[in-house]
């Protein structure tokens, strides 16, 4: 039998390594997808944290990261938005939401000047800092419906998704603080994201951050997206949504810790 030459066979391993490495990149982010996807239905909140834990170490750079995140994440929201929304208090969410996609523009042309060595070190250190204010703050006080809260935690919300796409957490804290109720507060927030995501998808796109692989990736994560929110629908009135909260935060400082050496 005729031996392989030594060229043909560094070929055929190379292949393989990059078949395996793909393979690998998919697993995780169908099941980074899930996960994310549970967090949110039961939350209401932390797509873009849970899988912004891992993202940015398996896609190419971390503009890409960021787009699959928000193209993910606008599925998430779509259902429960259209289903709620005759809750939504507008006046509550037009001027944050119109401060979140100005700002949110000039955050995501930011990320294509910054090394992304860099942004995975900021994400890191903004990662446990999000996981010890809600360990420790979260409920300790709230925000009412002015113009000026809405217009700080629009800009601090458009700084964090552009840049991290992990807009939700200053925006939780005025919604949960503005809100009536468990449904309105639901309410706001799919709408928020919803919009939010697909203006910045938008601005990913026109700088050249959704990419063949960002559009193949979300063929794997969608699917993780939607049994995700079936899981999550079927555990929301069974689960603790604070242990939930607690084990996802207590995971997030560690990957922003690891983030920060690496």
């Amino acid at each position: 039998m005729t031996p392989i030459p030594r060229s043909m066979q560094k070929i055929i391993n190379f292949a393989w390594t990059l078949v395996f490495m793909n393979f690998t990149s998919y697993i995780l982010i169908f099941l980074m997808a899930l996960g994310a996807s549970v967090t949110q239905r039961v939350c209401g909140f932390g797509f873009g944290i849970f899988i912004m834990m891992v993202l940015p170490f398996i896609m190419p750079t971390f503009g890409e990261a960021t787009a699959l995140s928000g193209l993910l994440a606008i599925f998430t929201a779509l259902v429960p938005a259209i289903h709620m929304v005759r809750h939504v208090p507008w006046r509550k969410l037009i001027p944050i939401l119109v401060t979140f996609v100005i700002v949110s523009f000039f955050s995501v042309l930011m990320v294509k000047h910054i090394d992304s060595h860099i942004l995975k070190k900021v994400l890191g250190g903004v990662m446990i800092l999000i996981s010890l204010y809600f360990m420790f703050m979260n409920g300790k006080f709230t925000l009412k419906p002015s113009i000026p809260v809405q217009v700080s935690m629009g800009t601090i919300s458009g700084i964090m998704g552009g840049l991290f796409a992990m807009q939700g957490p200053p925006a939780v804290i005025y919604f949960i603080g503005c809100s009536k109720d468990k449904t309105e507060y639901m309410a706001i927030t799919q709408w928020y994201f919803l919009i939010g995501n697909t203006m910045m998808t938008v601005y990913r796109a026109g700088h050249g951050f959704v990419t063949g692989t960002v559009l193949t990736s979300w063929c794997v994560g969608i699917a993780g997206v939607l049994i995700g929110l079936l899981i999550g629908a079927r555990i929301f009135h069974r689960i603790n949504a604070d242990v939930l909260r607690c084990v996802i935060y207590g995971f997030m400082a560690f990957s922003g810790v690891v983030a920060l050496l690496s």
